[in-house]
């Protein structure tokens, strides 16, 4: 009888590790999206900024990015610097407009966006598609991928990793990244290899040739509306 309850007790033990093994596992183990998967997470939740003349040409042209279902978005301020009326043009050729500047961050180079209500834009489900914001910060040498527009219907992504998570560039601490940077990708995403934004892109050092500025999560977050943060 003892020899039977000792043997039902190694039993139990060994069912309840292999349950707490496959648990942890299950809950650290993260997906890890190559350049294609990242690229469909990001296509439909970022979008062509044009900042438009009173004419209706382009003054100014970035990328801008959606972080919420309601129509919350963020660029490089630099992008959007004294404009008075803006428009986005999605993956898809959807126009959005009007964009307002809600809130914004010269230093920072931050901007967050308001678009129209995704009803009034016949969003599927009337909702935006959008990204997550990565709660913590990059490492260096870790796998990122830089999205934006450097031209009208023309989005593109390009692979690289964190040369640095914290470099202090005029005043400001950057996210220095090997991933290249065209003219027009300013204010669009970062992105992990988890699919979710690491930081928005900024510019280029010039300092440095094929490094380039990205915007940290902690600057972004810093001006999200409280949901977000």
């Amino acid at each position: 009888m003892k020899k039977q309850l000792a043997y039902l007790c190694i039993i139990v033990s060994l069912l309840s590790a292999a349950l707490f093994y496959n648990g942890t596992t299950s809950a650290d183990t993260q997906v890890v999206n190559n350049a294609e998967q990242t690229y469909q997470l990001a296509e439909k939740a970022m979008f062509y900024l044009r900042v438009l003349k009173s004419d209706g040409t382009a003054s100014a042209t970035g990328t801008g990015v959606i972080l919420s279902p309601g129509g919350t978005a963020v660029t490089a301020y630099h992008v959007v610097k004294g404009a008075d009326r803006m428009e986005g043009v999605m993956a898809d050729g959807t126009v959005i407009s009007p964009i307002k500047v809600t809130k914004y961050d010269e230093l920072k180079d931050v901007a967050v966006l308001e678009l129209p209500a995704p009803a009034a834009m016949k969003m599927k489900n009337n909702v935006y598609a959008y990204l997550q914001v990565r709660k913590d910060a990059v490492e260096h040498g870790e796998a990122v991928f830089a999205l934006g527009y450097p031209l009208k219907n023309t989005n593109i992504i390009t692979e690289g990793i964190v040369n640095t998570p914290a470099a202090e560039i005029n005043g400001r601490s950057r996210i220095l990244t090997s991933a290249q940077v065209a003219s027009g990708m300013s204010g669009g995403p970062l992105m992990d290899a988890h699919g979710q934004l690491a930081g928005v892109i900024s510019g280029s050092l010039r300092t440095m040739n094929n490094i380039h500025l990205i915007v940290n999560n902690d600057d972004v977050r810093s001006l999200l509306p409280p949901v977000l943060k």
